[in-house]
């Protein structure tokens, strides 16, 4: 039984007298509103109106419990007014720095027809995490290793000149006597994560490059302007490499990857983002797939 629907049409009907009017009031049906009256009479084991009467007439257990029921009635208005205003509150999510305005507003716009505002904080990895753990978001979209993850954004290395193979031999970097000085690969912040700084690390130790050949920049427009002025490359994705009008090859060797996974105090808070919205936050983070 609805008791809160029964309690709306009982409290409509004592206040006018009158099953035809408290039905209208309710916005059912009079043989509803009859149907539910009774339910609650068979429930609290009472009549609430005295039949004999030709008006609705409230019986003495009508008359005290008619208080109550509206103050029940009056709690659940306030609930969902209370639900409304919660559905209008944004849901902040910490997203990476590497997502374009277009790709999160697209996501935005999905979140809408979900019911559910979405306030964007960018950030690097470190910070994410810091914004969920202080609570200042709600949700934190994470840097994980990729077998962790439910995004994975594989990682090529972008040039400002289209040359060379399909595929970019990291030894094909080694350092050459006659060259004046060696091509280096940046990291550019977001990648300044373990699994991803420390595959690449490994990659060129095995190709024999020198340390400083594999090199965190500072930041990304710092690592975009040295591929720009010399014959550098900056680890990114093809969607990133696009963006900033650069030429990207996947690596040869191992996979390097970006590993993203949400997470948020409140389990339904992550939910939101791995439901019917994961397929554009996949394409935010310029997952595969």
């Amino acid at each position: 039984m609805d008791l809160i629907g029964a309690c709306r049409v009982f409290v409509h009907v004592g206040e006018r007298a009158s099953f035809t009017l408290g039905a209208a009031a309710a916005g059912v049906p009079q043989p509803v509103a009859s149907r539910r009256v009774a339910a609650l009479e068979k429930r609290f084991g009472e009549r609430l109106f005295d039949r004999a009467a030709r008006r609705a007439v409230l019986t003495t257990f009508g008359r005290d419990l008619l208080p109550a029921a509206k103050r029940l009635v009056q709690l659940a208005d306030a609930l969902d007014e209370d639900v409304a205003r919660a559905r209008l509150r944004p849901l902040t999510v910490a997203m990476p720095e590497t997502c374009s305005v277009r790709q999160l507003a697209l996501l935005g716009a999905a979140a809408r027809e979900e019911s559910t505002i979405l306030d964007f904080r960018q950030a690097g990895p470190t910070a994410r995490t810091e914004l969920l753990r202080s609570g200042e978001v709600r949700v934190a979209v994470l840097a994980v290793p990729p077998d962790a993850a439910t995004w994975v954004a594989p990682l090529g290395a972008a040039s400002a000149r289209d040359t060379g193979p399909a595929v970019l031999h990291i030894d094909s970097l080694r350092p050459r006597r006659s060259a004046r000085s060696s091509r280096r690969i940046w990291i550019q912040p977001e990648d300044d994560v373990a699994h991803i700084r420390d595959t690449l690390v490994r990659l060129g130790h095995r190709a024999a490059l020198a340390p400083a050949q594999i090199a965190v920049a500072p930041t990304l427009t710092a690592a975009v302007s040295e591929v720009v002025r010399t014959d550098d490359l900056v680890l990114c994705t093809a969607a990133q490499a696009d963006e900033l009008e650069l030429y990207w090859r996947p690596l040869a060797g191992d996979p390097v990857a970006r590993g993203y996974e949400v997470a948020a105090p409140a389990g339904g808070d992550a939910d939101r983002l791995r439901g019917e919205l994961a397929s554009q936050v996949g394409r935010c983070l310029a997952a595969r797939g």
